[in-house]
Protein backbone atom coordinates (compact mmCIF):
# COMPACT_ATOMS: atom_id res chain seq x y z
CA UNK A 1 0.00 0.00 0.00
CA UNK A 2 1.28 3.59 -0.96
CA UNK A 3 0.27 6.66 1.85
CA UNK A 4 1.33 9.97 1.85
CA UNK A 5 0.98 12.91 3.85
CA UNK A 6 -1.09 15.99 1.51
CA UNK A 7 -1.31 19.51 2.74
CA UNK A 8 -2.68 22.37 0.44
CA UNK A 9 -3.11 26.42 0.57
CA UNK A 10 -6.97 26.02 0.42
CA UNK A 11 -6.87 23.42 3.33
CA UNK A 12 -6.66 24.15 7.14
CA UNK A 13 -6.02 20.65 7.99
CA UNK A 14 -2.69 17.53 6.95
CA UNK A 15 -4.76 14.77 4.70
CA UNK A 16 -3.63 11.31 4.65
CA UNK A 17 -3.91 9.28 1.73
CA UNK A 18 -3.81 5.49 1.01
CA UNK A 19 -3.85 3.84 -2.60
CA UNK A 20 -3.60 -0.05 -3.22
CA UNK A 21 -3.24 -1.61 -6.42
CA UNK A 22 -4.56 -4.88 -6.70
CA UNK A 23 -3.74 -7.11 -10.13
CA UNK A 24 -6.29 -8.69 -12.56
CA UNK A 25 -4.23 -9.50 -15.04
CA UNK A 26 -0.70 -8.60 -16.17
CA UNK A 27 -1.86 -5.21 -17.76
CA UNK A 28 -5.07 -4.61 -15.51
CA UNK A 29 -5.73 -3.65 -12.17
CA UNK A 30 -8.19 -2.24 -9.42
CA UNK A 31 -6.98 0.50 -7.99
CA UNK A 32 -8.70 1.93 -4.78
CA UNK A 33 -7.50 4.65 -2.82
CA UNK A 34 -9.00 7.55 0.39
CA UNK A 35 -8.25 10.04 2.24
CA UNK A 36 -8.33 11.17 5.55
CA UNK A 37 -9.20 15.03 6.44
CA UNK A 38 -7.61 15.24 9.92
CA UNK A 39 -9.75 18.34 10.53
CA UNK A 40 -12.76 16.75 10.29
CA UNK A 41 -11.47 13.34 11.52
CA UNK A 42 -13.93 11.57 8.36
CA UNK A 43 -13.12 10.36 4.88
CA UNK A 44 -13.02 13.29 2.02
CA UNK A 45 -12.20 11.37 -0.67
CA UNK A 46 -12.85 7.28 -1.99
CA UNK A 47 -12.16 5.99 -5.25
CA UNK A 48 -12.11 2.10 -7.23
CA UNK A 49 -10.97 2.20 -10.80
CA UNK A 50 -10.34 -0.35 -13.30
CA UNK A 51 -6.98 1.20 -15.07
CA UNK A 52 -5.38 -1.14 -18.20
CA UNK A 53 -2.43 -0.07 -19.57
CA UNK A 54 -1.09 -0.51 -23.09
CA UNK A 55 1.84 -0.68 -23.10
CA UNK A 56 3.12 -0.68 -26.41
CA UNK A 57 1.34 2.08 -26.89
CA UNK A 58 2.41 3.75 -23.71
CA UNK A 59 -1.17 4.20 -22.72
CA UNK A 60 -3.37 3.69 -20.08
CA UNK A 61 -7.36 3.75 -19.84
CA UNK A 62 -9.45 3.79 -16.81
CA UNK A 63 -13.00 3.59 -15.57
CA UNK A 64 -14.80 4.17 -12.11
CA UNK A 65 -16.79 5.60 -9.08
CA UNK A 66 -15.23 8.13 -7.15
CA UNK A 67 -16.78 9.77 -3.81
CA UNK A 68 -16.05 13.60 -2.80
CA UNK A 69 -17.14 14.88 0.62
CA UNK A 70 -18.29 18.09 -1.42
CA UNK A 71 -19.59 16.28 -5.14
CA UNK A 72 -20.53 13.12 -3.26
CA UNK A 73 -20.56 9.97 -5.77
CA UNK A 74 -19.38 10.37 -9.59
CA UNK A 75 -18.85 8.04 -12.50
CA UNK A 76 -15.41 8.60 -14.30
CA UNK A 77 -13.23 7.62 -17.50
CA UNK A 78 -9.91 8.95 -17.90
CA UNK A 79 -7.19 7.88 -20.14
CA UNK A 80 -3.37 8.91 -20.69
CA UNK A 81 -0.84 8.45 -23.21
CA UNK A 82 2.67 9.70 -23.46
CA UNK A 83 4.99 10.12 -26.02
CA UNK A 84 9.17 10.16 -25.56
CA UNK A 85 10.79 13.07 -26.81
CA UNK A 86 13.94 11.70 -26.01
CA UNK A 87 15.62 8.37 -27.40
CA UNK A 88 16.29 8.00 -23.23
CA UNK A 89 12.93 8.54 -22.00
CA UNK A 90 13.53 11.08 -19.75
CA UNK A 91 11.86 13.70 -21.79
CA UNK A 92 8.85 13.02 -23.06
CA UNK A 93 5.14 14.85 -23.83
CA UNK A 94 1.86 13.49 -22.17
CA UNK A 95 -1.77 13.94 -22.63
CA UNK A 96 -4.16 13.30 -20.73
CA UNK A 97 -7.86 13.26 -20.13
CA UNK A 98 -10.97 12.84 -17.48
CA UNK A 99 -14.44 12.70 -18.14
CA UNK A 100 -16.67 12.84 -14.55
CA UNK A 101 -20.46 12.76 -14.01
CA UNK A 102 -23.05 12.84 -11.84
CA UNK A 103 -25.13 9.69 -10.35
CA UNK A 104 -27.92 11.10 -12.14
CA UNK A 105 -26.46 12.04 -15.36
CA UNK A 106 -26.46 15.85 -14.94
CA UNK A 107 -23.73 17.34 -13.80
CA UNK A 108 -21.14 17.09 -16.18
CA UNK A 109 -17.18 17.79 -16.06
CA UNK A 110 -14.33 17.35 -18.35
CA UNK A 111 -10.51 18.00 -18.23
CA UNK A 112 -7.78 17.28 -20.69
CA UNK A 113 -3.98 18.58 -20.02
CA UNK A 114 -0.50 18.70 -22.35
CA UNK A 115 2.43 19.04 -20.19
CA UNK A 116 6.11 17.68 -20.49
CA UNK A 117 8.08 15.60 -18.03
CA UNK A 118 11.37 15.84 -17.31
CA UNK A 119 13.00 13.09 -15.25
CA UNK A 120 17.01 13.75 -13.53
CA UNK A 121 17.99 10.40 -11.84
CA UNK A 122 20.79 10.83 -9.65
CA UNK A 123 20.59 14.48 -9.91
CA UNK A 124 23.05 14.17 -6.31
CA UNK A 125 23.48 10.90 -5.13
CA UNK A 126 20.58 9.52 -3.73
CA UNK A 127 18.30 12.34 -5.49
CA UNK A 128 16.32 12.15 -8.33
CA UNK A 129 14.58 15.04 -9.51
CA UNK A 130 11.05 15.04 -12.11
CA UNK A 131 9.71 18.55 -13.38
CA UNK A 132 6.48 18.59 -15.12
CA UNK A 133 5.04 21.93 -16.90
CA UNK A 134 1.49 21.68 -18.06
CA UNK A 135 -1.31 23.21 -19.05
CA UNK A 136 -4.90 22.18 -18.27
CA UNK A 137 -8.22 22.71 -19.63
CA UNK A 138 -11.30 22.39 -17.13
CA UNK A 139 -14.76 22.57 -18.42
CA UNK A 140 -17.57 22.32 -15.96
CA UNK A 141 -21.56 21.63 -16.88
CA UNK A 142 -23.82 22.45 -13.62
CA UNK A 143 -27.42 22.86 -14.74
CA UNK A 144 -26.74 24.61 -17.70
CA UNK A 145 -24.01 26.80 -16.91
CA UNK A 146 -20.72 26.66 -18.64
CA UNK A 147 -17.75 27.05 -16.90
CA UNK A 148 -14.18 26.81 -18.78
CA UNK A 149 -11.25 27.06 -16.76
CA UNK A 150 -7.65 27.02 -18.40
CA UNK A 151 -4.08 26.37 -16.15
CA UNK A 152 -1.08 26.26 -16.80
CA UNK A 153 1.10 24.50 -13.87
CA UNK A 154 3.82 23.01 -12.44
CA UNK A 155 5.36 20.26 -10.24
CA UNK A 156 8.34 19.35 -8.71
CA UNK A 157 8.61 15.92 -7.36
CA UNK A 158 12.08 15.11 -5.46
CA UNK A 159 12.45 11.68 -4.04
CA UNK A 160 9.26 11.34 -1.82
CA UNK A 161 8.45 15.15 -1.90
CA UNK A 162 6.47 16.37 -4.25
CA UNK A 163 4.93 20.21 -4.87
CA UNK A 164 2.11 21.16 -7.46
CA UNK A 165 1.48 24.85 -8.20
CA UNK A 166 -0.66 26.96 -10.53
CA UNK A 167 -0.73 30.34 -11.93
CA UNK A 168 -3.90 31.01 -9.86
CA UNK A 169 -1.92 30.65 -6.89
CA UNK A 170 -3.28 27.09 -5.67
CA UNK A 171 -0.50 24.87 -4.34
CA UNK A 172 -0.40 21.56 -2.27
CA UNK A 173 2.59 19.76 -1.10
CA UNK A 174 3.11 15.68 -0.67
CA UNK A 175 5.44 13.33 1.16
CA UNK A 176 5.26 9.40 0.16
CA UNK A 177 5.94 7.64 3.26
Amino acid sequence: METSLRFGGDSKALRIHAKEKLPIDSNTYLQVHGELDTRFGAPSYLSAVIRHFYPDLSASLGVGLQYDRREKLRYSVRGKKSFPVTTDGLLSFNIKGRWDVDKEFKERKSRGAAEFTWSVFNFQKDQDVRVKLGYEVTHQNKLGNEVFDKVPYLQIRENNWTFNADVHGRWNVRYDL
